[in-house]
């Protein structure tokens, strides 16, 4: 008899225009007294946050602002959050952003029911406590931080990306409301959208996957393939919008209940070593990493040039995997991924990123074995295009 699948998802989701006018009615079911409001200066600058504490100070919502936030967001900021929370008596809090300001209200949510150290809770399940409770506003069509039960922090010391799967981090509440993003610059809607991506092709082939990850996954990849050239070219299409905010919610889903692999193993050092931003890293790593796994599951790959609406029927599944993969090369050119030569990585260095992704928490689910040697190949394979 198969094992039972336990799902992981937020207690309830909002996603459409408007969706953060009902913030409130969440707020006084749960009897929320204090938030702590986590997001970055970049989104104040830009209006994003304004809009959610308008609807927040119209319903006499008590808050306190964290704005700290910054890219690959570090121990020391999530120590600074969590300060602030302590002080105030904050009992939940609101993230605004993408992966980065939901990845730190994940972790002050942590710290304040758990206590000590966030490189405590580095690995999977490591908190012995509920958070508090987390409404998390997402703002970026990509990440899928408003639905995992995964956060990422950088341990400045060492200079790497931590990773931690826990549900107790997994929000009460996540929104994804279009309007939100219609200001999002072309590249960020690129970068991000590769990471949305990303995560739907990783969740489908990992070890772990299975019919609900599968599902979601492909409709994901399907949605990207046709309304993320759309999104960058125009960042007020809505109905754009509107389809990646569900297909990054869904490839949120699929791989919070299944895994990834090797190429967020890989992108995460890149983040944590050059401060890359991760969607690029792992728009640049994909089609490299797809190349390397596609022995172990080229049929999967075969399915996936399906979504992407390539006609396989005449086609081997060696074939239609490698249509899948340059399908993924031409659209990170059209939409203005760099490439990884532009962007500070040293090919001296890739050892010893090789042996940091190695030992990082993802590769587990990764489907086909990587050794040090293997996985510097791929570095250098992408570095050479």
């Amino acid at each position: 008899m198969a094992q039972y699948r336990e799902l992981y998802q937020p207690s309830n989701t909002l996603i459409g225009a408007g969706a953060i006018k009902r913030i409130p009615h969440f707020v006084r079911r749960m009897h929320g007294q204090r938030a702590l409001v986590v997001s970055d200066e970049g989104l104040v600058k830009i209006g994003t946050v304004a809009k959610v504490l308008s609807v927040l100070d119209n319903d006499n919502i008590e808050y306190v602002l964290f704005t700290d936030v910054k890219p690959n967001p570090t121990t020391a900021i999530v120590n600074a959050g969590y300060e602030v929370a302590q002080r105030h008596q904050c009992d939940y809090v609101i993230g605004i952003g993408g992966g980065s300001p939901l990845d730190v209200a994940k972790a002050v949510a942590i710290l304040m029911t758990n206590g000590g150290d966030i490189r405590d809770y580095e690995g999977v399940n490591q908190s012995p406590k509920r958070s508090l409770p987390i409404i998390a506003v997402n703002t970026t069509a990509g990440t899928g931080s408003e639905v995992t039960r995964d956060y990422v922090i950088t341990d400045e010391e060492k200079k790497v990306k931590m990773l931690m799967v826990d549900y107790h981090c997994i929000a009460s509440l996540a929104i994804d409301d279009p309007m939100l993003m219609t200001g999002m610059p072309p590249k960020l809607t690129a970068a991000t959208g590769m990471d949305a991506l990303t995560h739907a092709i990783e969740a489908y082939v990992c070890k772990s996957h299975f019919p609900y990850s599968d599902g979601l996954a492909l409709e994901a990849i399907r949605l990207v393939a046709t309304a993320l050239r759309k999104a960058v070219e125009n960042g007020n299409d809505i109905e754009a919008r509107t389809d990646m905010c569900w297909a990054e919610y869904m490839a949120g889903l699929a791989f919070s209940n299944s895994g990834l692999g090797l190429v967020h193993a890989m992108a995460h050092q890149l983040g944590g070593f050059y401060n890359m931003p991760h969607g690029v890293a792992n728009a640049i790593l994909l089609p490299y990493v797809m190349e390397y796994n596609s022995s172990e599951c080229k049929d999967r790959y075969a399915v996936i040039a399906s979504a992407f609406g390539i006609n396989t029927t005449n086609m081997t599944c060696d074939q239609a995997a490698q249509k899948a993969i340059q399908f993924i090369k031409n659209l990170s050119e059209d939409i203005g991924i760099p490439p990884l030569k532009s962007l500070g990585f040293r090919p001296e260095d890739a050892i010893t990123l090789s042996i940091n992704a190695a030992n990082d928490t993802c590769i587990s689910d990764n489907p086909k074995e990587a050794s040090i040697t293997d996985i510097k190949s791929v570095f250098l394979n992408a570095y050479n295009g």
